[in-house]
């Protein structure tokens, strides 16, 4: 037992000599498109994001960077009702776009020549406007009568969060790897700009699976 305890130790001694070099720069970035659609309300939704990402070692093992980015979210619904004669269609769409500011400080830890264990600190930003639009016709079939309302709304917010995540970096050669992301454990405040009783905090706890992320890193190495 001592024996394999000391084999471990000398290949893990063995292991942390393995570091990224201080003044080490790197760009990597966040592209993703998603579309949803429920078919039984009649609901579309379609998410854009784009941030690069620039980062630089500041210590053996240790960077600090930012995200600098944008984001646009679009929405549309439908839905008719009827009672007798009478019925009533809603139609809304809404679109949501944002900048996104994201600094963060980066800890790694090196498991292999070239696999490395990762903790991210980030404090993701949003500033942006939410527009939202809808069209309400009402028809009376017994009298043929017709009216439409409209209604047109648009709100500006501020969005900051300080999230924690782990993640993992394989160095297919010296300027390039790949990285993961698995789950994060983080806070969020939403707040409408000059509305003071609209904030809105969001708590994500735990590993949660079904966010894990990919990306690709390009390493200046030195």
């Amino acid at each position: 037992m001592k024996k394999l305890l000391l084999a471990g130790a000398i290949a893990l001694f063995g292991l942390s000599n393995a570091q990224i070099k201080k003044g080490t720069v790197y760009i990597s970035g966040q592209v993703n498109y998603t579309k949803g659609e429920d078919k039984n309300i009649d609901f579309t939704e379609k998410n854009f994001k784009i941030i690069p990402t620039v980062g630089i070692f500041v210590a053996p093992n240790l960077a600090v960077g930012t995200g600098l980015g944008y984001t646009n979210k679009k929405t549309e619904y439908h839905d008719i009702y009827s009672d007798g004669s009478f019925a009533s269609s809603f139609d809304s769409t809404g679109k949501t776009d944002a900048i996104v500011v994201a600094p963060f400080i980066r800890k790694y830890w090196t498991l292999s020549d070239k696999l490395y264990f990762f903790g991210q600190l980030e404090i993701p930003m949003e500033f942006g406007k939410i527009n939202q639009d809808a069209l309400v016709t009402y028809i009376d079939g017994m009298s043929g009568f017709i009216a439409q309302q409209t209604f047109s709304v648009e709100r500006k917010y501020t969005s900051i969060g300080v999230n924690v995540k782990p993640g993992l970096d394989y160095f297919l050669n010296k300027n390039w790897s790949i990285e993961a992301t698995i789950g994060e454990f983080g806070y969020q405040n939403f707040k409408y700009k000059n509305e003071t009783d609209t904030d809105l905090k969001n708590y994500n706890f735990g590993l949660n699976l079904s966010s894990i992320s990919f990306g690709v890193k390009y390493v200046f190495a030195k």
